[in-house]
């Protein structure tokens, strides 16, 4: 039994490896693709297509070369030629439902394309073995770069979750009440509703949706998918509650006893 969780905890980690090493690959492929697009360069283009994958075995390179023109046109017209990239994210999709799977050996890849003022995204599939494309496109996004300013200041707001919750686990150990384990995972998993806070969306509110690492969560992938997630800590305010109320029973008793004593 060990040894087969070894095995499979090892996999995990090599492939998980891995899948991020050619995440990054895929990035640069992607970058080096648009800019040789924008350089007019189509030769260049086609050869990052992989053309000897079956997905591509009747792509005629002449139509491909055609179809270049038109994407180039569609970039330049929108965003100009000189562009900066971010990669968002990649991702493989299992499902039942045939189109919404990912190909097998094959990676979907989001990538984020700027210039001063406005971003687009692309949606680049990859073939896992070549590290060639299969598919690219972009998606139905133009966007105004917003300002991060507000979002990097209203992360600071978010910390105050985690801080808050920390003190009150502090204040369940130095405590007298029983199980505190109990009390520590209320604290910690308790956190709803939530608020979250995009870079481009603004604020969002989820009724019942949870955050359990302290609190909040964070994505960082592009201004798109940029956003603060923080749950009203629910858990801590209980126990402080309560911790504030038995304190205070405790005090009233000591005060008692004084007055007795003194009589």
């Amino acid at each position: 039994m060990k040894k087969t969780l070894f095995i499979f905890l090892t996999l995990t980690f090599i492939t998980g490896c891995t899948f991020i090493s050619n995440t990054f690959q895929f990035k640069d492929k992607t970058e080096k693709f648009v800019e040789a697009l924008l350089d007019e360069n189509y030769e260049q283009c086609v050869e990052l297509f992989a053309m000897d994958h079956e997905m591509a075995n009747r792509t005629n390179p002449d139509s491909i070369r055609a179809s270049l023109v038109n994407f180039r046109n569609i970039i330049t017209k929108n965003f100009g030629s000189d562009l900066d990239y971010t990669l968002m994210k990649s991702e493989k999709t299992w499902s039942t439902v045939k189109g919404k799977r990912t190909p097998p050996n094959t990676t979907n890849v989001l990538v984020q394309f700027s210039n001063k003022t406005h971003f687009g995204v692309l949606k680049v599939l990859f073939d896992d073995q070549s590290k060639k494309i299969l598919n690219i496109k972009t998606l139905d996004v133009k966007k105004t770069i917003p300002s991060m300013a507000g979002f990097w200041l209203f992360g600071i707001i978010v910390i105050c979750i985690p801080i808050f919750n920390i003190y009150v686990i502090r204040l369940i150990k130095k405590s007298e009440l029983d199980r505190k384990w109990l009390k520590y995972i209320s604290v910690a998993f308790f956190n709803v509703p939530s608020i979250t806070y995009g870079a481009v969306g603004g604020f969002s509110y989820g009724l019942l949706s949870f955050q359990f690492l302290l609190g909040i969560s964070f994505t960082y992938m592009g201004y798109l998918n940029s956003a603060w997630t923080f749950g009203i800590p629910l858990g801590g305010l209980y126990w402080l509650y309560k911790l504030k109320a038995l304190q205070t029973h405790t005090d009233n008793i000591n005060t008692k006893s004084d007055l007795e004593a003194i009589k």
